[in-house]
C-alpha cells in the first residue's frame, strides 16, 4: 500500500493505493461519501484486493485533502478527477461510489464518457427527493423559522447551534465545506443521469432514509442498462458496515457479468 498527494485541477488530493491491475487491467476507485474520507471505503477495498488495483479518494475538503481553491459543485470535482485519470496507464477503470461519491461519479462518467468504464453506485445522491405535500410544508416551515431566527442571532457558537437545531447533520458539520455542501444538495443530476453510457449497478438498503430506494429506481430509469439491487433491511450507513459482504458481493456479480472477473 502506497500514498501520494497529486494535483487536480490545482487542488492537492490525498490518494491510497493497493494492489496490481493485473493483466486485465482492472482499476477500482473507490470515493468517499459526504463528510468522510477513503479510510470509509478501505475495508471494501481490502475485501475486493485480489480483483486488481484500488485507489481510495481523499476529495478536497476531506481526510487529508484540503478544500478546493473555490466553491466546487459536483462537475467541478469530476473534472479535476478526470485531469487525474487521463494521465493513468490505460485499464479499465471501476468507480466505486458511496452517497457523494455517487453524485461525483455520474458527473464523470457523463462529462467524461472515456474516464470510467463502470459506475458501482451505493446509495446514490444526486436526484431531488420525491415528497409529500405535508413534507414539503414541513420543509418550508422550517426553512423560514431558520432564516427568521438567524436574523437575531449574531455569527458565532449561538449561530452554530441554531443551525445544528435546524439543519441536518452534514450541514451543521460542514464548516469551511458549507458552501460547497449547499451547492451540491441544491444540484439535480436527471440530465447527467441521462448522458451515462458505461455499465451501471445500483445498490441501496431498503431503510435508506437518506437516500430512499426511490432515488435509486428513478436512476435506473434514467440510466440505460443500469442494474438497481435492494439490500434488504439496511440503512445508508451499513451498506458500508454490516451488510459490507452483501454489497462486495453484488460488485463482484456485477463485475463477473461484464467479463471483467473470474
Amino acid at each position: 500500500m502506497t500514498s501520494e498527494t497529486v494535483a487536480m485541477a490545482g487542488a492537492p488530493v490525498h490518494l491510497v493505493h493497493s494492489g496490481e491491475a493485473g493483466d486485465g487491467g482492472l482499476h477500482l476507485i473507490w470515493a468517499h461519501g459526504w463528510g468522510h474520507s477513503g479510510a470509509t471505503m478501505a475495508p471494501l477495498a481490502e475485501s475486493a484486493a485480489r480483483w486488481g488495483r484500488s485507489t481510495l479518494i481523499d476529495f478536497p475538503g476531506f481526510g487529508l485533502s484540503p478544500p478546493p481553491p473555490a466553491v466546487w459543485s459536483t462537475a467541478d470535482y469530476a473534472d479535476a478527477v478526470a485531469s487525474w485519470l487521463a494521465t493513468l496507464p490505460p485499464g479499465r477503470r471501476v468507480w466505486i461510489g458511496h452517497s457523494f461519491g455517487c453524485r461525483v461519479g455520474l458527473q464523470l462518467a457523463a462529462r467524461h464518457p472515456q474516464a470510467v468504464d463502470a459506475l458501482c453506485l451505493v446509495a446514490a445522491a444526486g436526484l431531488k427527493r420525491q415528497r409529500s405535500p405535508w413534507q414539503r410544508a414541513r420543509m418550508w416551515l422550517k426553512v423560514r423559522a431558520f432564516k427568521t431566527l438567524k436574523l437575531f442571532v449574531p455569527e458565532g457558537p449561538a449561530r452554530e447551534r441554531l443551525r445544528a437545531r435546524f439543519g441536518s447533520a452534514d450541514y451543521a458539520t460542514a464548516g469551511a465545506m458549507r458552501a460547497i455542501f449547499l451547492e451540491t444538495i441544491r444540484e439535480d443530476l436527471t440530465e447527467a443521469a441521462r448522458a451515462v453510457r458505461v455499465p451501471t449497478l445500483l445498490v441501496y438498503g431498503t431503510l435508506d432514509a437518506d437516500t430512499p430506494p426511490e432515488i435509486g429506481q428513478r436512476l435506473n430509469t434514467l440510466i440505460p442498462g443500469s442494474r438497481l439491487v435492494l439490500l434488504e433491511r439496511q440503512d445508508h450507513h451499513t451498506v458500508l458496515g454490516q451488510a459490507r459482504p452483501q454489497t462486495l458481493f453484488q460488485i463482484q456479480t456485477f463485475l463477473k457479468g461484464l467479463g471483467w472477473l473470474a
